[in-house]
């Protein structure tokens, strides 16, 4: 489609537009972990978004369909890691599988949840509420501890990888 072509679709009738419509929005991509039976769990998703800086609250939002669905459905902590632009690797690891944090650098936090090393930004969260939306549902968590570093993200667009460039 050309850029200057303008596309009217039913996102109910052509899902395959509607997500082509939704890749234009560009992301950060974001790796969520969780301590479960098994051990450390994570998922990648670019659902990510704040909420609320009083009180400190956060939200994702895992598929429901996600074989991984079931390990942050019903935990009452997670992490939140927004990767670095050099953190490719670790995201594709964590889409082929959900024990892959075990094989990246990554330590303990104080409370036991996983947390991957060189992230720029980390939030540790406590589940604060869920809510049903269609196929995904909302997790919203209020952070409770935080660390940032500088550096440049790991973008998401159209279904590609990519970095952040600043324009001058």
């Amino acid at each position: 489609m050309d850029a200057g072509t303008i596309a009217t679709f039913n996102p109910s009738s052509d899902p395959d537009s509607f997500r082509g419509a939704l890749g234009a929005f560009v992301t950060g991509v974001t790796v969520i972990t969780t301590d479960g039976p098994e051990g450390p769990v994570a998922i990648v998703a670019n659902s990510f978004a704040s909420v609320s800086l009083d009180p400190p609250l956060v939200l994702w939002s895992p598929a429901k369909a996600s074989k991984r669905f079931e390990h942050f459905a019903g935990s009452r902590r997670f992490a939140v890691h927004i990767l670095a632009a050099d953190q490719r690797d670790i995201c594709a690891a964590i889409i082929k599988s959900k024990t892959a944090i075990k094989d990246v650098p990554m330590h303990l936090s104080h409370c036991g949840m996983p947390i991957i090393e060189g992230a720029l930004a980390t939030f540790e969260c406590s589940l604060e509420a869920t809510h049903d939306a269609g196929d995904h549902v909302i997790v919203v968590g209020r952070v409770t501890k935080a660390q940032h570093n500088g550096g440049e993200p790991l973008v998401f667009h159209g279904g590609q990888y990519g970095q952040f460039a600043t324009i001058d």
